[in-house]
């Protein structure tokens, strides 16, 4: 295929003119196609429906240590939540703490505890303090940056590199200025590049010297079960690493399982130091005398154990793998060659980070709604919604049928080139 930057006016102009007849075709079929999130497909959601059979009778809702999970108790989350948690993120059962349905929820409370309350080292809370930055890594998950928006947080924007965000920006920024209060980090399958971080930037983590005693690394390890292919790599864990380094009060870890069962009724949980998890019980006993123990047991006797997490994990990809496929090889048949697009090719997550020509991804996104493919919008993976090249675009390939990523897949390819022969013939 033709490099784009390499034709001429008069070649550009014949290329424009067939994309806008085959776009005009598309347009006329009158198509409703969403990729906008990374929202679970029915049939994932079908995989977890055993679950709300396996708690029938009283003697089944009985806890291992005698208590009754309908009843009040347990702030913390039940043992045996905790244990399967602990085996999810690789920590001890004492540093898992239990809560909602959405570990999302979880990073908002613990941002506005932090404001109200501070965190331990700090000596107020953050709120009191005249000015509060977060290390954004970019392009990263629009929702970490809404929090930080919520509560008036300045973010700082760090470019994620292949082995994750540049550790020396970020060593810059931590040790050598106290206002700067945390990082986002998704270490797993990064949202949405899908990186995963390196042993080496996860070590630089660990040994990070905050100029600030109450900085803390929100560690949303949302996909670490969520692998594509068999040949996916591995996270080093970091509250290993911290406790080595005597840091581990630095880190808060997130996850749930939110795209493993019910993404609106799944279990979340939080991973923490002693120091930390003191404080957290402390203050959320006022909040609630104990979250949703019947959902925490549901899922343990769905699940039991990491090996069976893992297993029904296989069913996830088994239809995921062919939907991110279906994508990818659009994209090498309609792309490849053209000069005008580059994207990533994911060992697990959610997401397909496609970069367009600089300028264009607003424009392509509009052409794809034109045409009846739903994006998310411009510059949602970057703070205040501002890519400053204005070509990050991220694809959700989970929900729709192969057959509709197929289609929107090609739509989505012939706005990518009318966007970049628009911009092109402009500039000429």
């Amino acid at each position: 295929m033709t490099d784009y930057k390499e034709m001429t006016r008069a070649e550009l102009e014949a290329q424009s003119a067939a994309l806008e007849k085959e776009f005009a075709r598309y347009k006329e079929m009158g198509l409703k196609l969403d990729m906008s999130r990374g929202k679970p497909s029915p049939e994932q959601l079908d995989l977890s429906m055993g679950m709300l059979d396996v708690l029938k009778s009283t003697d089944s809702m009985i806890l291992e240590n005698g208590m009754d999970a309908r009843n009040y108790g347990q702030l913390e989350g039940i043992p045996e939540a905790r244990r399967l948690f602990a085996e999810v993120m690789g920590i001890d059962e004492d540093e898992v703490f239990i809560g909602g349905n959405s570990s999302l929820n979880m990073m908002y409370d613990a941002v506005s505890r932090a404001m109200v309350f501070g965190f331990p080292g700090g000596e107020k809370p953050w709120g009191q303090q005249k000015k509060i930055r977060f290390l954004c890594p970019v392009p990263g998950y629009d929702r970490h940056f809404g929090i930080c928006e919520v509560f008036g947080i300045q973010m700082i924007n760090v470019p994620m590199t292949p082995e994750g965000p540049d550790m020396t920006l970020v060593e810059s920024w931590v040790n050598n200025d106290e206002t700067v209060k945390g990082i986002w980090c998704v270490p797993q399958y990064s949202n949405p590049d899908g990186t995963t971080y390196s042993d080496e930037t996860v070590r630089r983590f660990a040994n990070l010297k905050p100029a600030a005693g109450d900085f803390r690394i929100f560690w949303d390890n949302a996909y670490a079960v969520h692998h594509l292919t068999d040949d996916h790599p591995k996270l080093l864990n970091l509250m290993d690493e911290c406790k080595k380094a005597g840091t581990e009060d630095m880190v808060i870890m997130f996850c749930s399982t939110s795209k493993i069962s019910f993404s609106g009724a799944g279990v979340a949980a939080i991973g923490c130091s002693k120091r930390n998890m003191d404080q957290l019980k402390q203050k959320v006993a006022m909040q609630t005398i104990s979250f949703d123990k019947l959902n925490q047991l549901r899922h343990v006797r769905f699940f039991k154990d990491l090996p069976g997490i893992e297993e029904h994990m296989l069913r996830h990809r088994a239809l995921l793998a062919p939907r991110f496929q279906t994508v990818l090889d659009t994209f090498h048949r309609e792309l490849d060659g053209c000069g005008i697009a580059a994207w990533t090719e994911p060992k697990g997550g959610y997401f397909i980070s496609v970069d367009v020509m600089d300028g264009c991804a607003a424009r392509v996104i509009a052409l794809c709604k034109e045409a009846g493919v739903t994006l998310t919008g411009a510059g949602c993976a970057f703070p205040y919604h501002k890519d400053p090249r204005d070509r990050n675009i991220r694809i959700a390939p989970s929900y729709p049928s192969v057959e509709e990523l197929s289609k929107a897949a090609e739509i989505f390819t012939v706005c990518c080139k009318l966007a970049a022969v628009e911009k092109l013939l402009q500039e000429a």
